[in-house]
């Protein structure tokens, strides 16, 4: 049967989702856990493949077993042989011909900013620190106007092919200094593309430039248009939706 399974994981110690020779990673490590506990060689599908660094809480994958005992107690016996830093949140039995990735209708990403003079030490991993103050409601403006089907090409490249346009449902700002929050949902993303829009966002909201620049450049299609990356750490898969 096939199973999907809902994960989330502190991407800190993990040179990304997907399995690398020379790296750990979170599918080595869940693929690891579910050979553990069912006896079984798998090769997992995901509905995201997360750069190093960045997070997840709503990571959904899939795989071919013949476990027998349940959902709930491959639930149980999968976290109890998971590091501590990936847990699985739920497992259901999937279709056959289920695919997390194809199947996805969109993706929600968060992405945190710190925006206080002083840095914090406390959730550092999670949060891009940023000591200048921001002009939150220009970068409010800027962020609408990534809504819709557009060119992302400015803001990265696709993971397969050259087609870089992708239609954003969601792009907003909220919170209050110091901690920002960037929420993003569209159907699919390009490689890197949500921590080049931070960055160049944030780029808006130091006034470096203006909220109708910020639109030119993204409308150029142009990779060298953007500001800087964002890190990875502040960056969250938090859902997938079907």
């Amino acid at each position: 049967m096939r199973v999907r399974a809902v994960v989330a994981y502190d991407g800190t110690n993990y040179h990304g989702f997907q399995r690398q020779r020379n790296a750990p990673t979170v599918q080595e490590a869940l693929e690891a856990a579910i050979a553990q506990v069912t006896q079984e060689s798998v090769t997992i599908l995901a509905a995201g493949r997360t750069d190093a660094g960045v997070h997840a809480l709503g990571q959904v994958i899939a795989c071919d077993t013949h476990w027998c005992h349940g959902s709930v107690a491959l639930q149980r016996a999968l976290n109890a042989t998971l590091p501590t830093d990936i847990v699985v949140q739920e497992v259901s039995v999937a279709p056959d011909d289920f695919h997390p990735r194809r199947d996805a209708r969109s993706r929600h990403y968060r992405y945190t900013v710190y925006n206080a003079a002083v840095r914090s030490p406390v959730g550092r991993q999670y949060h891009w620190h940023v000591p200048w103050m921001l002009n939150l409601e220009a970068m409010r403006v800027a962020a609408g106007a990534l809504i819709g089907e557009h060119d992302f090409a400015t803001f990265g490249q696709p993971p397969k092919g050259r087609v870089t346009i992708r239609h954003v449902l969601r792009a907003e700002w909220s919170g209050t200094p110091p901690t920002l929050y960037f929420d993003i949902e569209a159907n699919a993303f390009l490689y890197r593309m949500v921590r080049s829009i931070v960055g160049t966002l944030v780029q808006v909201g130091q006034g470096k430039i203006g909220v109708a620049d910020f639109v030119y450049r993204f409308h150029q299609a142009d990779r060298d248009q953007a500001g800087p990356t964002a890190p990875a750490r502040g960056l969250c898969l938090v859902a997938v939706r079907y």
